[in-house]
């Protein structure tokens, strides 16, 4: 039976993989996973909508809509501005996914902490609440004044995963981050400043242990396979341990958002869709997150 793909999701912190007509499939970490790509990729539509056109979209394209569908998407998004008028509390956050390297950014409150583990964030603290612009205008002078971005490139996340600081490390970077940023003159009077509490996300990604990926796929393909075991996941990324010749392999990353728009069926063996090989250094990998929210 074929289904198809909506990517990722991680509600109550659990991922689970998303398909069509709202069914879900929970994952668990140490289980064989495999599937077969059938067909040809077309567009998820937007907001909820199906894609009038019924247009077929890349491989490589991160985001399986069209342009038509990606502009309809961007023109009632928050990120772009395009409900300013958004009746609902934000939050701002400061996300962590590493030594050195964190991001601020914001949410509506009623999703919690969903939208940092979309994002891979391995440990992040609320900075404030309040209205839509307001958290907007903080997200921007926060940015600024602790010099850290509103967006950072997946391939990073995914090359220091393996070789985390402890605890008390990640603790001890977001703890100053935060002192810095509530002790900011220029809030908005309308957005309460929050007190700082880490939140871990490592237990739900399954870090521990994580050995350094060597493999990232590069695109679906009709007929191709994914296969491995499970060991971790985070944001959008699976991490699968190839079986090779009878013994376990090398790490295999699989973005989860490459997989939306397919058609998948059942499948197992050796995966055989384009990969590319991972240096040292990293997998070489600029994409970014999409969308801000």
């Amino acid at each position: 039976m074929e289904w198809r793909s909506a990517g990722l999701g991680w509600p109550d912190g659990v991922p689970v993989l998303r398909w069509d007509r709202g069914r879900v499939s929970p994952l668990s970490y140490g289980k064989e996973i495999g599937f077969r790509v059938v067909g040809e990729r077309y567009c998820v539509g937007a907001r909820g909508n199906a894609c009038p056109l019924g247009a077929l979209v890349a491989g490589r394209a991160s985001q399986a809509r069209c342009a038509e569908c990606a502009r309809l998407d961007r023109a009632f998004s928050v990120a772009a501005d395009g409900v300013p008028d958004d009746p609902r509390t934000y939050r701002v956050y400061l996300a962590w996914f590493g030594a050195g390297m964190a991001k601020v950014g914001i949410t509506a409150e009623e999703r919690g902490s969903v939208r940092l583990l979309e994002q891979g964030a391995v440990a992040f603290s609320w900075l404030g609440r309040g209205p839509l612009m307001a958290a907007r205008r903080t997200e921007e002078l926060l940015r600024a004044a602790l010099g850290v971005p509103d967006r950072i490139p997946y391939a990073k996340k995914r090359a220091v995963r393996h070789d985390l600081p402890g605890w008390p490390e990640r603790v001890a970077e977001i703890g100053e981050l935060h002192r810095r940023a509530v002790a900011l003159e220029g809030w908005p009077d309308s957005l309460e400043r929050v007190p700082f509490e880490a939140v871990d996300h490592s237990g739900a990604f399954a870090l521990a242990g994580l050995a350094p990926l060597t493999r990232v796929v590069s695109e679906l393909a009709a007929g191709g396979v994914v296969a491995g075991r499970l060991v971790a996941a985070a944001g959008p990324d699976l991490h699968l341990v190839e079986a090779t010749a009878g013994a376990e392999g090398g790490v295999l990353v699989l973005d989860t958002r490459l997989m939306s728009g397919w058609a998948l069926t059942g499948g197992d063996g050796v995966t055989s869709v384009p990969v590319r090989q991972v240096e040292a250094s990293g997998d070489g990998d600029g994409d970014v997150q999409e969308g801000l929210f």
